[in-house]
């Protein structure tokens, strides 16, 4: 069985609603997934823009997620009461959606998902995005991956 990664906020490859950008209410959108291996021990979702002027940027990072989960709800709490969370690019720990420059086209927000042979990334507190996605690499078992696209 292969993984899956959906969203009932949007399709794959589908226009991103304005309200889980910085144009909207910028808060993270449902995303939920079936088909982990069963020898997954946790899970880790990063959301990041390859598109981005500078390269890649990140926008999510959270990790930790217990290995019987299979959603987060929309405007996922940034206090751990869910699962850690790690500080993206625009300096901020949880979501920051897309905000892309005016004028620079259509840029492609890619959410994946990791399933993981840990309980636990072994990640410090104030780890940014890429160590978090990093560490998920080392460690995955199988991954889902959601694009959206959105434009300014």
């Amino acid at each position: 069985m292969t993984m899956r990664l959906t969203s009932s906020a949007f399709g794959a490859r589908a226009t991103m609603p304005v309200r889980f950008t910085c144009d909207g209410s910028d808060i993270s959108p449902p995303l939920a997934w079936s088909g982990a291996p069963p020898a997954t021990r946790s899970f880790a979702l990063v959301c990041s823009d390859p598109d981005a002027p500078a390269g890649v940027w990140f926008h999510w990072a959270i990790f930790d997620i217990p290995a019987g989960s299979a959603e987060l709800a929309e405007h996922c709490p940034t206090d751990g009461s869910v699962a850690p969370q790690a500080l993206n690019d625009f300096h901020r720990r949880g979501y920051g959606g897309p905000c892309p420059p005016h004028g620079h086209g259509r840029h492609h927000y890619h959410f994946k998902l990791y399933a993981l042979d840990v309980e636990r990334l072994g990640v410090a507190a104030d780890a940014g995005c890429r160590e978090v996605e990093a560490k998920a690499e080392a460690h995955a078992l199988a991954t889902a991956e959601l694009v959206a696209v959105y434009s300014r």
